[in-house]
C-alpha cells in the first residue's frame, strides 16, 4: 500500500453551511482524517479555515448562475462552475474524495488535470430522487449526468449502507470491486444524552409530557408529510415536536404548512419549529424525546437515526434504504414497513403507513420498559459499530490501496 502525502476532500456542504447528513459526514471525516494525514477542504461558501492539519477553503457562488435562464437551473449551473473553479487550483494531494454530486465534476476535473486517484461517497443517488425535478427543473438532467460521469470515472466508490451499494451496482455498469461499504459514524463525545430542556422551554415544548421528535429537512425523501398525516392517530398524551426547515420548493412548503395547520386545529401539542437548529440545542430535542421518528421514504443510511440513538432515544423509522443497518428491530427501535409503487417513492398505501407509523409511536411512548431498552440498546450499538475513529480508518486504508 502507498502512503498518502495529503487528503483533498471535495464537498457543498461543510461548516457553517451544513444542511444535510453529507455535510455532517465531511465535518466529522474530514476532522478525523486530520490527525492521521494532512487534510485539504474544497467547499461551497466563504470559509477560510487553517488548523493544524487541516485547510478548509470555499468557492463563491456564480453570478450568473439564475441571469436569463430558468432559475430552477441555477443550482446545477453553479455547481459546474465552482466545480472547475475547485479542480483548476493547484493541486498536491495524494486523492480526491467528492461528497455528493454537486462537486463530482470537480472531482472528475482533478483526476485528469492532477493525475491522482478519485474517489467518491454516495450519500445518496440521483436516479432514485425524481422528485428533484420540482427543485431543478430540467437541470435534474445535468445533475444526473454529473453523478453518472462521476460514478463511472470514480477510482473507488463508497456506499454508505449495503443497500446503497446493491442501489449503484444495479443502477451503474460499474466493476463490483470498485464498490465499497463505509457507514456514517457519530461522534459519541458530543452527541450523548444532557438533561438540559431550555431549548425545548423556549419554543413551547413541554418537558415533562412526552413527546415524538422529527429532525430534518421539509422534502419528499424525509417523508414528513407521511408522521403530520400520522398525528391524528397518535396517542393525544403525546406532543409532536417538528424540527423541520429548508423546504426543497416553495411547493412543498406551503403543503406542509396548510397540513400542519389541518391537523393542528383538531390536537393540540403540535410544535413545528421551521428554523434549522443550532447542535447543542438538536441534542436537548433527541435527548428528550420520548420517541423518534424517522419516516423516510429514501435513506442511503440514516445518519438521524444514529445521533438520536447515541442520545439514548428510541427510535421508529420506515424500514427503507440504510435505516436497517443501523435500527434493529425490537432491540434499538421499531422498523415499519413501507411498500412503494413501482418506479416511484410514492406508498402503495400511504394511509396505512401513517397509521402504522403512528401505531408504532404510541407502541413506544406508552411502554416504559420497552423504552428503556431501547434506550439502552441503541447508544451501546452507536458504541460498538459507528464511531468516527474507525471509519476514518477505514476510509484512510481505502485510498492507500489505491
Amino acid at each position: 500500500m502507498s502512503e498518502i502525502s495529503k487528503i483533498a476532500l471535495f464537498t457543498n456542504e461543510y461548516p457553517p453551511h451544513v444542511y444535510g447528513g453529507a455535510g455532517v459526514h465531511v465535518e466529522y471525516l474530514s476532522r478525523e482524517l486530520s490527525r492521521l494525514v494532512p487534510v485539504e477542504v474544497r467547499c461551497f461558501g466563504a470559509q477560510d479555515v487553517t488548523e493544524p492539519n487541516l485547510r478548509a477553503k470555499g468557492y463563491g457562488a456564480w453570478s450568473e448562475a439564475k441571469v436569463n435562464t430558468d432559475p430552477r437551473f441555477g443550482g446545477a449551473l453553479d455547481a459546474m462552475y465552482r466545480s472547475m473553479a475547485m479542480a483548476k487550483d493547484n493541486l498536491d494531494a495524494s486523492v480526491v474524495h467528492c461528497h455528493t454530486w454537486y462537486v463530482q465534476f470537480a472531482g472528475f476535473l482533478a483526476k485528469k488535470l492532477w493525475g491522482v486517484p478519485f474517489v467518491l461517497t454516495t450519500h445518496s443517488l440521483e436516479p432514485l430522487r425524481p422528485w428533484k425535478v420540482e427543485q431543478l427543473g430540467n437541470a435534474y438532467h445535468l445533475s444526473t449526468w454529473i453523478e453518472n460521469n462521476g460514478i463511472m470515472d470514480a477510482d473507488a466508490v463508497i456506499a454508505v449502507s449495503k443497500e446503497t451499494r446493491a442501489d449503484v451496482l444495479r443502477l451503474f455498469p460499474i466493476a463490483p470491486e470498485k464498490v465499497h461499504v463505509i457507514h456514517n459514524g457519530i461522534d459519541l463525545n458530543q452527541y450523548r444524552k444532557t438533561t438540559a430542556v431550555d431549548a425545548l422551554v423556549s419554543r413551547g415544548v413541554d418537558p415533562d409530557r412526552p413527546f415524538v421528535l422529527f429532525v430534518g429537512r421539509i422534502t419528499r425523501q424525509k417523508g414528513i408529510i407521511h408522521l403530520v398525516n400520522a398525528i391524528p392517530d397518535i396517542d393525544p398524551s403525546i406532543q409532536v415536536v417538528l424540527c423541520a426547515g429548508a423546504p426543497d420548493t416553495k411547493e412543498i412548503g406551503e403543503e406542509m404548512a396548510a397540513r400542519v395547520a389541518e391537523v393542528s386545529a383538531n390536537r393540540p401539542g403540535v410544535i413545528w419549529i421551521q428554523e434549522m437548529l443550532p447542535r447543542d440545542q438538536v441534542i436537548q430535542y433527541y435527548s428528550n424525546a420520548t420517541v423518534f421518528c424517522c419516516p423516510s421514504v429514501y435513506e442511503p443510511f440514516g445518519i438521524i437515526n444514529l445521533e438520536a440513538m447515541a442520545c439514548e432515544t428510541a427510535v421508529v423509522a420506515s424500514a427503507i434504504g440504510g435505516i436497517p443497518e443501523v435500527v434493529v428491530p425490537g432491540e434499538t427501535g421499531l422498523l415499519v414497513d413501507l411498500e412503494l409503487k413501482p418506479g416511484t417513492f410514492d406508498p402503495v398505501d400511504p394511509a396505512r403507513f401513517s397509521r402504522e407509523l403512528a401505531a408504532g409511536i404510541n407502541a413506544v411512548a406508552l411502554d416504559p420498559a420497552m423504552r428503556a431498552k431501547f434506550e439502552r440498546n441503541g447508544r451501546r450499538r452507536v458504541e460498538d459499530h459507528f464511531s468516527w475513529t474507525a471509519i476514518a480508518e477505514r476510509t484512510l486504508e481505502l485510498y492507500r490501496s489505491l
